[in-house]
């Protein structure tokens, strides 16, 4: 008898937009599956209130408990095995995210860690150039798969657990439960360069939906997916962008922000603050538009990270600082990212309004290499990728620092400009000249990032939320068997 009852499990802001503020969900529900939808305990009350409509029931996801099993449970080799699934994708793509993140966590290693780290990198070796070292590692995690979730499959008795990871996160033992169970799972492709910055699952997936041919190309090639497993359904959230879920009015908008409508408006999404400081950048649009030096009176709105909202000492003390330049210069304004609170953290579908209106009434859109970049582009507005270092970085002998021009290498960055979907800068004067060619002509580069968006979001018709739903209600209570 087929079970019409899916687990889904959000353990992240972005997830809630992808499921909840989506077709998804929707399209679900209409097809008669009754949803459990698994997410941080603290918001379930706030979310449940705002979410929760007939066929869909929600619980507690569980994270403390999912923490606490891998700190208590033979913690070291837990830590190491994490460490390796997330560093040990194939060499056969390009894994230069994954080779500049792993001098962070041995520059954080201490004691016994640091130890072992001539192992560890050995390990890492043999994980890039051989596949059975790659399986071997991937089999040694399936040891730790805690007793959690049990009292919840025998509740609802789920055909399908879903999650917005393939178990990169807490919701390894989740998914690993489920297999135990003998539940199928699936999970879907959140982040635009999750496939290339987190490697090999974390739990046993049959299925998984990831944004475009690209990533299922990094999937297989990386992370030995059998490429039956994956479906290709675009990115639901950005569907709202083609509907036009969240614009707000112009002129509502800049009224929010005491913005200038005679004024060019320049936007700045800071990004990458975990490696390096965003504040150079700043200073460097600052002191453009504050002295009049570009070809047309401009405004700048910044936009803060969720990783300012850490506790860091570091992030804090940027986020402090863009407040000053934002109090002590007329044109320079500044916008926060709403926070979810909980283990969801600062990345909100609150926040999609105040994202959309921001993009889509830009006439010059920067960052470094964030994401937002393909949410730009979508927008069809002039994107400039600023990467000028503070010397020494964080300044601080106990931070580790990555200087901002040795990113461009990284998968979803080299796309970017091999696309030339938008204008890199690396000083104030290249910066200059490229904010000017935006300025004054705004469909430079319009037909790269069309390409460009279609190259990694798929679908560009609004139709990926359906199209998710419906891959993952032919999955119900199927599992993946190799041949089929």
């Amino acid at each position: 008898m087929t079970s019409k009852t899916i687990f889904i499990s959000a353990d992240h802001g972005l997830a809630i937009v992808y499921f909840l503020q989506t077709d998804v969900v929707k399209t679900l529900l209409k097809k008669g599956v009754e949803i459990v939808f698994l997410t941080d305990d603290v918001l379930l009350d706030q979310i449940a209130e705002k979410f929760g409509q007939p066929g869909i029931l929600f619980e507690g996801l569980r994270l403390n408990q999912a923490r606490k099993y891998s700190e208590q449970k033979d913690p070291t080799i837990q830590y190491w095995l994490h460490h390796l699934r997330r560093f040990g994708a194939s060499k056969k793509i390009n894994t230069a995210a994954l080779d500049s993140q792993i001098p962070q966590v041995e520059f954080e290693a201490k004691g016994k860690r640091r130890a072992i780290l001539p192992l560890i990198r050995f390990v890492l070796f043999l994980m890039r150039h051989f596949r059975f070292v790659r399986k071997f590692v991937y089999k040694q995690q399936l040891k730790y798969s805690p007793d959690i979730y049990s009292d919840l499959f025998s509740k609802y008795k789920p055909g399908l657990v879903v999650s917005s990871s393939p178990g990169w996160r807490y919701d390894r033992y989740l998914l690993r439960e489920a297999a135990v169970h003998g539940i199928p799972t699936a999970a879907v492709v959140v982040g635009w360069d999750n496939p290339s910055s987190y490697s090999i699952a974390g739990a046993p997936i049959d299925w998984i939906n990831c944004w475009s041919q690209i990533q299922k190309e990094e999937l297989v090639d990386g992370s030995d997916w059998d490429p039956k497993q994956i479906h290709i359904g675009g990115i639901p959230t950005y569907d709202g962008y083609y509907k036009k879920l969240w614009l707000m009015p112009k002129a509502e908008y800049f009224n929010l922000h005491h913005l200038d409508p005679n004024r060019k408006l320049i936007s700045f999404a800071c990004s990458f603050v975990t490696f390096a400081p965003n504040i150079e950048n700043i200073k460097t649009l600052v002191d453009l538009i504050e002295n009049n030096l570009l070809d047309y009176p401009a405004q700048l709105l910044i936009r803060l990270h969720p990783n300012h909202f850490l506790d860091d000492p570091h992030f804090r003390s940027e986020q402090e600082a863009i407040r000053k330049l934002a109090s002590e210069n007329k044109f320079i304004h500044m916008v926060e990212p709403v926070p979810l609170g909980g283990e969801l953290g600062y990345y909100s579908g609150e926040d999609m309004p105040e994202k959309t209106s921001m993009m889509a009434y830009s006439d010059v859109f920067t960052t470094v290499y964030s994401t937002m970049v393909v949410e730009a582009a979508i927008h069809n507005r002039p994107i400039v990728s600023i990467c000028i270092d503070v010397p020494g970085g964080w300044n601080d002998p106990n931070k580790y620092s990555l200087s901002l021009k040795e990113i461009g290498e990284w998968p979803t960055h080299l796309r970017f400009r091999n696309a030339q979907a938008g204008q890199v800068a690396f000083d104030q004067e290249a910066l200059r000249v490229a904010l000017n060619r935006a300025l004054n002509q705004s469909d430079f580069q319009e037909e790269n990032r069309q390409q460009f968006v279609e190259n990694e979001i798929t679908f560009t018709d609004a139709s990926s939320g359906t199209r998710v739903a419906e891959f993952l209600y032919s999955k119900i209570d199927k599992h993946f068997v190799k041949g089929e």
